[in-house]
């Protein structure tokens, strides 16, 4: 109708979820984000919520349309379902031959036996759930079992929930307190801010083929106040406004524009002001979001196709700092060119012993990988209980500490800095590990139940293929203590730390000077290229190690450990 006259392609407002009109706030690229970073763990919940119309479906299927190949989607958009039904819709998704009349049962077993082949294929399946706040109690719980299927390393399907705010009044009842607690991220997505609103047209305008802006200055912020930021409002409410301009052959869309079709969209509700002016609504909705926005600790492994154990969720390794986004997976630091594990034949014969170091044996000297977990974390100063916390790392968490785990050699380790456990495996194929507390030249010293022994590290090296485990310090942000909690409290504690290192490691005081005035993600790329680890503009662990590293934090180092530190 209108296309011709403003010269569009295709209409710039439609509120279909188009990915190709997705615009990237800061809000929608950390959602997008938990998305995308988020599944390539080892199963669990993933959470995003927003209110009606802030673009969670259609970050979805950014999402589905950029999802690494190794992963497979199933997709339900209707979810007022009964439990049979919801795994029969399942089954179809994926393609799983089933009966109409199959039982709960068959239809898990199916299930079951499909990620079971999957998992031998080097496939990862994701389920996806849109509307998720219209599922029920009973659906919810169904949901939980599913992720029990697991084989010993890893669970084998991670389930995405999409939903309204209600979703997380849900998720706290009591009776879903199991499902709640195996939630691995949850964001929650917001409005668009109205500084972001001039370059939301703008992008939309340009995908529809027009450059420039037809939108005045009185316009967008009559726009900002009848939408309240709300993409689909935004797209309603523009929409009208340009075919409203066509009728009276205006190319400009004016504040009177904007106004007129605010009243055809929002019809006879108005939105409710106080005296002042300020939206009552929009007060109440932004006290809402501010109380349940969480910055989630989004896990992903360094690389993918490591084998993992339910400590090691992806949940536990990583979480988006500045720009969302999470250190993207496979790509080598630049600090840590040997990824190979140096390995020597397992019943190669033990040097001589040194003077005051044990000889190495593995059945005496190796424990479970939970054993060695309670020895790390005293090593920290923490004491767990793997009856109260199963996962590990469940644990660190609960205690801001991050979980990592990686491969590579004993430059690796020296490079991170921390206390590692050490996974070793002996000619016959027993695994064992044992908890590397401090590192000297080719003395090594572990810590056992009770006791600590040096060891010639050679002979660890015997039996170590280069797999290991580090806690790390997770900022105040991340576990949104005090201060420095959510999205601004990142850029509060980043933006300090890339002061105090600009005045450390510049080389003189103009370059500090210039390091001062960039952006907190140009400084987190400065620092990145100034230590050699991948210049991305991403806080990840590798990065957040190496600061709290280079500012001396105190906490329990490798290399010339200092006992007694519990960071």
């Amino acid at each position: 109708m209108y296309y011709d006259f403003f010269g569009f392609r295709e209409p710039p407002f439609s509120i279909a979820p188009d990915p190709r009109y997705l615009y990237l706030s800061d809000r929608h690229k950390e959602a997008l984000a938990h998305l995308m970073y988020g599944v390539q763990g080892q199963g669990g919940f993933i959470v995003i919520t927003g209110e009606v119309g802030t673009g969670k479906t259609t970050v979805c299927r950014c999402f589905i349309e950029n999802v690494l190949e190794h992963v497979d989607i199933a997709l339900i958009l209707n979810p007022r379902l009964s439990a049979r039904e919801l795994l029969s819709s399942i089954c179809d998704e994926l393609e799983i031959d089933h009966a109409p009349e199959a039982t709960i049962k068959q239809l898990v077993d199916g299930i079951n036996q499909d990620l079971l082949k999957a998992h031998a294929a080097g496939r990862h399946k994701v389920l996806i759930i849109d509307e998720a706040q219209n599922l029920s109690a009973d659906v919810l719980e169904q949901l939980r079992l599913l992720t029990n299927l697991e084989t010993a390393e890893k669970k084998l399907l991670q389930i995405v929930l999409l939903g309204q705010p209600e979703l997380q009044d849900m998720l706290a009842l009591p009776e879903l307190r199991q499902l709640n607690q195996r939630v691995t991220a949850r964001y929650h997505l917001d409005a668009i801010e109205q500084a972001d609103l001039t370059a939301y047209l703008r992008y939309r305008l340009s995908v529809a083929g027009l450059r420039g802006d037809i939108f005045s200055p009185a316009a967008v912020r009559k726009l900002y106040r009848q939408s309240q930021g709300i993409p689909r409002l935004i797209n309603l409410i523009s929409d009208r406004a340009l075919l409203g301009a066509y009728a009276e052959g205006e190319h400009q869309i004016t504040a009177d524009h904007i106004q007129q079709a605010a009243r055809e969209v929002h019809g006879n509700s108005r939105l409710k002001t106080s005296a002042g002016g300020r939206d009552v609504t929009r007060a109440g909705h932004l006290l809402l979001l501010s109380a349940s926005i969480l910055v989630a600790i989004i896990g992903t492994i360094w690389l993918f196709q490591l084998p993992v154990t339910e400590q090691t969720l992806a949940d536990d390794l990583e979480a988006p700092a500045i720009s969302g986004v999470i250190e993207r997976v496979g790509e080598p630091v630049g600090a840590e060119p040997e990824l190979e594990a140096d390995t020597a034949a397992p019943n190669t014969p033990p040097a001589p012993e040194e003077p005051g170091v044990t000889s190495f044996d593995f059945e005496r000297h190796t424990q479970s990988l939970t054993e060695a977990f309670g020895q790390l974390f005293g090593v920290w100063g923490e004491e767990y209980d793997a009856r109260q916390f199963p996962v590990a790392c469940d644990y660190a968490r609960s205690v801001r500490l991050g979980c990592l785990e990686r491969q590579g050699s004993r430059r690796s380790l020296e490079f991170l800095d921390r206390p590692a456990i050490l996974q070793l495996r002996n000619g016959r194929g027993d695994t064992g590990f044992v908890v590397l507390r401090s590192l000297e030249g080719d003395t090594a010293r572990i810590e056992l139940t009770g006791e600590t022994r040096e060891i010639p590290f050679r002979q660890l090296e015997q039996y170590w293929y280069g797999d290991f485990r580090v806690l790390w310090r997770m900022p105040e942000y991340m576990s949104g203590d005090g201060f420095f909690a959510g999205t601004s409290g990142a850029q509060l504690w980043m933006g300090a730390r890339m002061m105090e290192l600009a005045d450390r490691i510049s080389p003189n005081q103009a370059e500090s000077a210039r390091v001062k005035r960039l952006t907190t993600e140009e400084q987190v790329r400065w620092y990145q290229e100034t230590k050699g680890l991948t210049v991305d503009g991403i806080a990840g662990p590798m990065t957040i190690i190496q600061i709290n590293n280079d500012l001396g934090t105190n906490v329990p180092r490798l290399v010339a450990a200092r006992v007694g530190n519990s960071g």
